[in-house]
């Protein structure tokens, strides 16, 4: 008498891509989050180069295009990982899906990793179509100098904003008020981070303090690996990129680490009370 064999126990690998694919298909019902995720970072776009032309006005050698491109992929990360994500946490920990989630094979990581998939995914193909369209557009755009570090500064952008999401959502009541919980390291990031406002343009103490905010060293490997530069000076070259993201390397990385632990212990599985 033959017995059944017992299903294969999946691999981390496939039941991260099993809870990507049904958060894709979540998202993809959410119109309101399409729709910020697809429009408003494109929609930043020219108010944002309006406000770096104001600045290069008084800020010789600020690359305006460079700085665009590079401003513009750290604003889809804030707003297709971190507010679309803090939102997103908030619902499945309200509608109680990530507590049944929580008892079945899938590691506390793999459920978070999961949920965050759709909107990394769809973050960095728009910093592809940012870049990609900035070479073709822009006569005065560079080609990156250094595309390891802009990929460094990708990667640890994502990891960072995907541990600040979670970090958010454990202080956000519900799906209403998350806009709320967001704004303020959203406001910080925009005016602090090098994006709206370049660094170069402010006064040396305040660029200081504001190079040591969580979501400025990542977002600066973004520019030092477009530009070559972490200022307005001449391009170092690829060999010369290294020393001067030495820095933002080792401070994002530090921040990455520091988000996903305090994720990991403040993170709420049930709705708050």
């Amino acid at each position: 008498m033959s017995t059944a064999a017992a299903p294969a126990a999946l691999t981390p690998l496939s039941r991260l891509l099993a809870l990507g694919r049904a958060e894709t298909t979540l998202l993809r019902r959410n119109r309101t989050a399409v729709f910020l995720a697809l429009v408003l970072p494109f929609a930043l776009v020219g108010s944002l180069r309006s406000i770096l032309r104001a600045a290069a006005e008084h800020t010789p050698g600020l690359d305006v295009d460079g700085n665009l491109v590079t401003s513009a992929m750290g604003i889809v990360l804030l707003v297709v990982v971190y507010t679309n994500l803090t939102t997103a946490y908030t619902a499945r920990r309200n509608e109680l899906v990530l507590k049944r989630l929580r008892t079945g094979e899938a590691a506390d990581g793999e459920v978070l990793l999961g949920t965050a998939i759709p909107s990394i995914g769809l973050a960095l193909l728009q910093c592809l179509l940012l870049a990609v369209g900035g070479l073709v557009l822009l006569d005065g755009l560079r080609a990156p100098a250094n595309p390891l570090l802009l990929l460094a500064g990708l990667a640890l952008s994502a990891l960072l904003l995907t541990a600040l999401a979670a970090l958010s959502s454990a202080v956000t009541r519900t799906v209403e008020t998350a806009g709320i919980t967001t704004l303020p390291l959203m406001l910080a990031a925009q005016f602090g981070s090098g994006l709206m406002v370049p660094l170069e343009s402010m006064p040396d103490t305040v660029a200081n303090l504001c190079r040591l905010l969580p979501t400025t060293p990542a977002l600066q490997l973004l520019h030092i690996g477009w530009l070559g530069t972490d200022g307005t000076g001449p391009s170092a070259g690829f060999a010369g990129t290294w020393g001067e993201a030495a820095l933002p390397l080792l401070l994002a990385a530090a921040w990455a680490g520091a988000a996903a632990w305090a994720a990991r212990r403040w993170f709420r599985w049930e709705p708050r009370r």
